[in-house]
């Protein structure tokens, strides 16, 4: 049975009814990591010893009639900002880095571990998280992250190649992670799904630190189903991660409303590509079916001054050792090798300031949603730019990113899902957008959206 491209929920049937080994689900996707992999500069390390030992287990657990759950002998790939014990290396995606490896495995992985899931790779990624100002598709170690929908484009940072492995079909789905963006860039430009969960959700002990109010872990899968089932494995409280929330979370993927209320910020389309806008409308168009649309406004505040000067912040303490003793000389990136010090420059009283107007952004943002099920937006405002281009010049490199500057600023869940294609042939996306600790509330819209559409079942020619 050809299992690629298979939705989660689906592989868990075939295994939980014993149709399909969890040892032959793991063969086959390690082959296609290691076969197919390095065609998009996907793959930092395959774990083949780790997978085939936990597939046997998860093997024998389901014949003895011990069966966890959907993830239960389901392969999977992280971040390689997430540790691994067992002399697994996790890079962060920085060369001088190749070798860095940790005696425990970040509580991520350890969820999923509980939950019989297969890890199979760490994926490749943007090197530190992007936290040192990259502009262009060439900063990794492993080469930019390629697009399986056009090997000339990008497949989106810093998630790059959590992106790319599902797209491609070489992983059911993978964990990424977000302070602007980076799961949500490379979901929308590789046509896949992808969840931003809220600030506070899932743990990040174990993950590398970017920016430490910001950072947040979410999937990346085939549909909005995928990514519900799997954050329900991973969230949850965490003693050794005091920012997480003790709410619990229980995924209702059973919720199938037809009466949702969206919102549309005015302007939200400004800056895109003709296609873009062009299949944002006509996904308008399709929620009126399932709801109601009525166009907001937010007011007025300097929404990515305040989110970019508490990333940038942070990150330059964050790095604050390897910035000082000159290692980022070592990274890919050649603009890595500057742009981190001018961060320095930033007044602690600006800090200040940005945190005091975080709140209030907050504030204004929940009170906006409360009349909402969900904000909605293009995904983002250009499909995936071309590897030999640096972002400036695309046509989204200077549009406001509003919903990425509140939604990160403000700890809000967000989610993308595909809508359509653009030039190139390239995906375009649809997100949205919820309250905080609402995830149900917006995967069951964009379910509701999937339903009715068919681009998350249209996968890349020769994959």
């Amino acid at each position: 049975m050809n299992v690629t491209f298979v939705p989660v929920r689906r592989l868990a049937e075939l295994v939980g009814a014993r149709e399909i080994s969890p040892v032959a689900l793991a063969e086959t996707f390690l082959h296609r990591l290691e076969t197919l992999g390095p065609r998009y500069n996907a793959v930092v390390t395959v774990t083949r010893e780790r997978a085939l030992e936990a597939a046997r287990r998860a093997e024998r657990e389901i014949a003895a009639g011990r069966y966890r759950g959907p993830l239960h002998g389901i392969p999977y790939g992280a971040k390689d900002l997430l540790a691994t014990a067992g002399g697994i290396p996790t890079t962060w995606g920085a060369a001088p880095l190749r070798a860095q490896c940790f005696a425990h495995d970040a509580t991520v992985i350890k969820k999923l571990d509980e939950a019989g899931a297969v890890l199979c790779a760490k994926l490749a990624m943007v090197e530190l998280a992007g936290g040192m100002g990259y502009r262009q598709p060439h900063a990794s170690f492993t080469g930019p992250g390629i697009n399986p929908w056009n090997a000339g484009a990008w497949s989106g940072g810093s998630s790059s190649g959590s992106g790319s492995a599902v797209a491609a079909g070489l992983l059911p789905f993978a964990i990424g992670s977000e302070t602007w963006g980076s799961i949500l860039s490379p979901a929308g430009f590789c046509g896949i799904a992808g969840l931003r969960p809220s600030y506070g959700r899932v743990s990040r002990h174990g993950a590398m630190a970017l920016c430490w109010t910001l950072d947040k872990l979410g999937p990346l899968g085939l549909t909005a189903d995928d990514c519900g089932l799997v954050l329900e494995a991973i969230a949850g409280p965490d003693p050794v991660d005091p920012t997480t929330t003790d709410r619990a979370f229980r995924y209702d993927g059973n919720d199938a409303r037809r009466d949702f209320r969206f919102g549309v910020i005015t302007g939200v389309t400004a800056g895109c590509e003709d296609a873009v806008r062009v299949n944002f409308e006509r996904s308008l168009e399709l929620l009126r079916g399932i709801g109601t649309i009525e166009e907001v406004k937010l007011p007025e505040l300097p929404y990515e001054a305040i989110t970019r000067t508490i990333l940038q912040v942070e990150a330059a303490s964050a790095f604050e050792d390897f910035i000082e003793d000159g290692t980022i000389a070592e990274l890919t990136a050649p603009e890595d090798h500057y742009t981190p010090y001018a961060r320095g420059a930033i007044l602690a009283r600006d800090y200040v300031k940005a945190l005091r107007l975080r709140a209030v952004m907050a504030r204004e943002a929940d009170r906006v949603l409360s009349r909402f099920d969900a904000l909605v937006a293009p995904g983002r405002v250009n499909v995936a730019p071309a590897l030999d281009r640096e972002f400036r010049s695309a046509i989204g490199g200077t549009a406001p990113d509003v919903m990425g500057a509140v939604g990160n600023g403000a700890g809000l869940p967000a989610i993308v899902v595909p809508n359509g294609f653009g030039e190139r042939g390239l995906p375009t996306s649809l997100q949205f957008m919820g309250r905080v600790y609402e995830e149900n509330t917006i995967l069951a819209a964009a379910r509701a959206y999937q339903s009715r559409t068919d681009w998350h079942q249209q996968h890349p020619p020769g994959c």
